[in-house]
């Protein structure tokens, strides 16, 4: 009788042993991740690597800047809470956040940022922005939450560039042991790199110790790599994908008339253009680069491949401030592009090759486009697709291209969209009066001043055309109508998931 009694005694608190363990499990939160759709694999996750805006997108929710901008592009603080600047605009003083925490939980301090910046400059890192920082003649770091740089030269453009996602602070320690930061991202981030499987997905978690009070409000965000925009709508529709970044003009109708879906439109700092290799016979010939320029109608790529914009004349943003416009330079004119093209001894004897990155729908078809009106003035052009990351290696880094189709993203500063260029850039075109006239805006502070010299480089530019300057094209964006909160950073174009939720 008494083993009976214990017996059932031990099954009594077994039982309930279970239905606690059943109700701490229902009281857990359930992880509802945000899935977006992302048009291909960045090239690495180290920010001082590439040049790549996928990469600059994906880590923007692992790493942290000194400042950044806020939603209407004003540089506010971010991991520095203020700065001081000298009267001779040669000294900047960052004064950082303290109680910050890398995601590897070192504390961040003032020798973290004196080791990124290093690295950055460092040849052997290979960084594509170590010549934005080559001004800096010394850092000092009188304590933990101070750095001072010292500068060669004035330059109006330096705040912008610790604003902008190549100078994402790494952890010094990890920096002293050569950490492959490529494929294992650590920085002080709103989320941490769970996991990246090339050509699935990439995901992030939330980083419960981020220094922004409250935020991330996502528990968890799971990047999908998908190229093909049907599928990111198919998605969209269906609810397995609640945030589609571009949405191609075709299927706009088709999601508006979707009570699940919303859209939102907004005129992008994109320069959509179609670069051609100065380097090479017969672009290195101005009159065919007129003649290109002549053979298309601007508009109607931009109303039919992106879905409207605004056209441009030169290699600016149409938005931007330091934006000048040149579009009647070279107006739509097939007639004159065929006469140019005779007076060359150019006709379809001459392949031309248009290399298109085959993860961005939008400028495939956009490069479709440009193939059937260059051939109707009697160019031989053919096209050939690449993945994004030997788009970046071949064609941005190693000029292995007649002609391309790309969208450069906005920047901080007009110095980060034309510095380097009357240099070669991957266009390879060289002009030393434009290339001069960059270098002087760039230690230019005042506005007017710096105007007055970018416009004169920005003409220079106009009428070499080292590029077809499209345009700045609207963007649609496809939400779930539970999500809310998405941001797009400013000229940037980097996605900002901290204020992002689901209502």
């Amino acid at each position: 009788m008494r083993k009976t009694a214990k017996f059932g005694t031990v099954l009594v608190i077994l039982v309930l042993v279970i239905l606690m363990g059943m109700i701490s499990g229902c009281a857990k939160k359930e992880v509802k991740p945000l899935n977006f759709a992302l048009s291909g694999n960045p090239d690495t996750l180290d920010p001082q690597k590439t040049s790549g805006t996928l990469t600059f997108q994906t880590v923007k929710s692992i790493y942290d800047t000194l400042a950044e901008p806020d939603e209407n592009g004003v540089i506010v603080p971010a991991l520095a809470e203020s700065w001081d600047v000298s009267a001779d605009s040669l000294t900047w003083t960052f004064h950082l956040k303290k109680g910050v925490k890398f995601h590897n939980g070192d504390a961040f301090t003032s020798a973290d940022v004196k080791a990124t910046v290093k690295r950055m400059l460092a040849e052997e890192t290979g960084s594509p922005h170590n010549k934005e920082f080559g001004i800096i003649s010394s850092m000092d770091t009188p304590d933990e939450l101070t750095i001072v740089f010292k500068l060669s030269s004035p330059q109006a453009s330096f705040l912008a560039s610790m604003a902008s996602g190549w100078s994402a602070i790494l952890p010094k320690s990890l920096i002293d042991n050569g950490h492959d930061f490529d494929s294992l991202p650590v920085g002080t981030g709103p989320f941490t790199l769970e996991e990246w499987v090339r050509d699935s997905k990439v995901v992030l978690t939330k980083n419960e110790d981020y220094w922004m009070k409250g935020l991330p409000k996502l528990d968890k965000i799971i990047l999908n790599i998908i190229p093909e925009s049907s599928i990111q709508v198919q998605g969209l529709i269906s609810g397995q994908i609640d945030i589609v970044f571009i949405i191609d003009s075709d299927d706009i109708p088709m999601l508006k008339a979707n009570s699940d879906v919303k859209l939102e439109d907004n005129l992008t700092a994109l320069i959509m253009v179609m670069p051609m290799n100065t380097g090479v016979a017969p672009l290195d010939d101005l009159r065919v680069r007129q003649a290109i320029n002549y053979a298309i109608d601007k508009q109607k790529i931009l109303d039919i491949a992106y879905g409207g914009g605004e056209p441009i004349g030169t290699f600016m943003d149409r938005g931007n401030a330091y934006y000048k416009d040149f579009t009647d330079l070279y107006p739509y004119n097939p007639e004159k592009a065929k006469q140019l093209l005779k007076e060359a001894g150019v006709g379809d004897d001459v392949e031309l090759k248009l290399y298109l990155p085959q993860n961005y729908a939008l400028h495939v078809k956009a490069g479709e486009m440009y193939q059937e009106m260059l051939t109707q003035v009697g160019l031989n052009v053919k096209i050939q697709l690449i993945d994004w990351s030997t788009w970046i290696s071949d064609v941005y880094r190693a000029s292995k291209f007649d002609l391309t189709v790309i969208g450069h993203t906005g920047k901080l500063d007009p110095n980060g969209t034309l510095r380097g260029y009357g240099e070669g850039k991957y266009v390879q075109w060289m002009n030393a009066d434009a290339a001069s006239l960059i270098k002087e805006a760039a230690i230019t502070s005042k506005y007017e001043d710096r105007k007055a010299l970018y416009d004169q480089a920005l003409e220079i530019m106009a009428k070499e055309v080292p590029f077809v300057y499209l345009g700045s094209s609207y963007r649609t964006t496809g939400f779930r109508t539970d999500v809310s909160g998405f941001r797009i950073t400013p000229n940037l174009d980097t996605f900002d998931f901290r204020w992002t939720e689901f209502k």
